[in-house]
């Protein structure tokens, strides 16, 4: 009989390979707490025995752990890019210690491909992301750092080799180093204060969702945030044909310079 979390817990590893112990536990059991009660269980016990019997359940149970499940190093070709030609340049022009801003994060993917990329530049002690999203639960899971295997499917093997801790067959647990390299924050690109100062800004396969008219005043916030000749990195999707009226030049493709004052 499970008559605990921390029993539950243990139930879970052995049967899914997925270590609880590795979330941060007040949300995490806060929001198993919730989706028993959602599912009109009375507790850890008859939920796990449900668990074991229905494959459904379990698969809604393994998806509820690993929601909004994005994707290391999206178009690799880009993040190349970035990582020989973009920062180069930034870190020749402003230093070793850029102010980077991972906006509308999701699941921390974003972020820690940024701070991985970015530590074969600089020591790891000057590395600091902000990155921030709507959304809690995704928040949540980045700071937790487990991802699916698919996740990383794009990712570099020098890369997943070096940062990664396997966990089972399906999931892996990224460093604690370069977990500490990224702050998350939930914000609102829509309302809340940008920050400032930024030397690049990475807002990818987000502006899709937004109006045309959301569209042209986020970037103009952007611009706004970034220093002069700081970068915009944008999604493969994510062109922008406007970009001289909202105070952009053309880097590379993708890519957006804050256009020098006249």
């Amino acid at each position: 009989m499970i008559k605990d979390y921390e029993e539950f817990k243990k139930f879970v590893l052995d049967s899914t390979s997925i270590d609880l112990n590795a979330y941060k536990e007040r949300q995490m059991k806060r929001r198993i707490d919730t989706l028993i009660s959602r599912n009109k269980y009375d507790g850890y016990d008859s939920y796990s025995r449900a668990l074991k019997t229905d494959s459904k359940l379990m698969d809604e149970f393994v998806n509820y752990l690993t929601i909004n499940v994005s994707e290391f190093y999206r178009n690799p070709a880009l993040w190349k890019k970035l990582e020989d030609v973009i920062l180069p340049d930034l870190i020749n022009e402003f230093g070793p210690r850029l102010k980077i801003w991972s906006a509308a994060c999701s699941t921390g993917d974003e972020p820690y491909s940024l701070a991985m990329v970015l530590a074969k530049k600089v020591p790891m002690n000057n590395i600091k992301i902000y990155a921030t999203d709507i959304d809690e639960t995704v928040l949540e899971k980045a700071k937790d750092g487990v991802y699916g295997a698919a996740s990383l499917n794009g990712l570099p093997a020098e890369f997943k080799d070096k940062y990664f801790e396997k966990m089972g067959d399906r999931f892996y647990k990224i460093s604690d180093e370069i977990k500490k390299c990224v702050e998350f924050k939930k914000s609102n690109l829509l309302k809340d204060p940008y920050p400032t100062g930024c030397h690049l800004i990475v807002c990818r396969n987000v502006m899709i969702y937004f109006t045309e008219e959301a569209k042209l005043e986020i970037y103009k916030k952007f611009n706004n945030s970034l220093v002069q000749n700081g970068c915009l990195f944008v999604g493969n999707t994510e062109q922008i044909i406007n970009h001289k009226e909202l105070g952009y030049d053309f880097d590379e493709l993708f890519f957006y310079r804050k256009r020098q004052a006249k």
